[in-house]
């Protein structure tokens, strides 16, 4: 299965650099990929990270908007100037950045998480606390689906009141 799929904190060294999980790593050389493009979220303290493919992916819907039109701008400047390449070293490191540092909050760990096909990189402690919120929604939503499918909080039928 070629997904980014699970999460592993990792340290970083004192030159700032961290290695990208051994799992991870591996889809990325199968891929074969070098250089890795890292986008800061838009609504989370992480940074979305992939190959060429990645920002493939976004080129191609800014590609379908209006040039003229400020969405066409907002998107090249979001993925243009908002963003970062990573360059992973022989040893599959890659080195954490200011630039990074200061969107997530990361200092001396770094928490890789999968979403699919990239992956996103996380301070540790923001990581648990959205996992934690995620769960909840989802928890709920699962509630609410399940009294819906019941009947519970469902309006009265006519003729029964």
């Amino acid at each position: 299965m070629d997904r980014f799929l699970g999460h592993v904190t990792n340290r970083i060294d004192a030159k700032g650099r961290v290695s990208v999980p051994a799992y991870f790593r591996s889809l990325i050389q199968k891929a074969g990929h070098t250089e890795l493009y890292a986008l800061r979220s838009l609504h989370l303290p992480a940074f979305d990270v992939g190959g060429p493919d990645f920002l493939t992916r976004y080129d191609g819907r800014l590609e379908s908007e209006d040039p003229f039109a400020e969405t066409a701008d907002d998107m090249s400047f979001y993925l243009n100037a908002d963003g970062a390449f990573l360059k992973l070293d022989q040893d599959g490191r890659i080195t954490v950045t200011d630039f990074i540092r200061e969107h997530t909050g990361i200092s001396s760990d770094v928490t890789f998480a999968g979403a699919n096909t990239h992956f996103q990189m996380w301070q540790p402690e923001h990581f648990e606390e959205h996992r934690t919120r995620v769960r909840q929604r989802l928890a709920e939503r699962r509630q609410a689906g399940q009294q819906a499918a019941n009947g519970a909080g469902a309006p009265p039928q006519r003729g029964t009141e």
